[in-house]
C-alpha cells in the first residue's frame, strides 16, 4: 500500500487503516501529500491545471451578474 497504512474516508472525514470506511462503507484515499521532488518534470502542468480549475471556481462563484442580465432579457 505504499509508504503509509493510514486511509482518510472520503465520505466522512475519518481515519482508518482498510480500504474502505468501517462506518459509512465509502473509499478511503491516503491523506498525505506527494513527496517533493526540485527534480518535479510536471509541476508547471499542475500548476496551469491549478490556476484554470481556480479560474473556474471564479467565474460559478454564484454573484448572479449572469442571471441579473438574463432576467432583465426575459421580461
Amino acid at each position: 500500500m505504499g509508504r503509509s497504512l493510514l486511509r482518510r474516508c472520503s465520505k466522512c472525514g475519518r481515519y482508518t487503516f482498510q480500504v474502505n470506511c468501517s462506518i459509512c462503507g465509502s473509499e478511503t484515499i491516503n491523506p498525505h501529500p506527494a513527496r517533493f521532488s526540485p527534480d518535479d518534470k510536471y509541476a508547471k502542468y499542475r500548476a496551469r491545471s491549478h490556476h484554470a480549475d481556480r479560474e473556474t471556481a471564479l467565474d460559478h462563484s454564484g454573484d448572479g451578474g449572469d442571471r441579473k442580465e438574463e432576467v432583465i432579457q426575459a421580461e
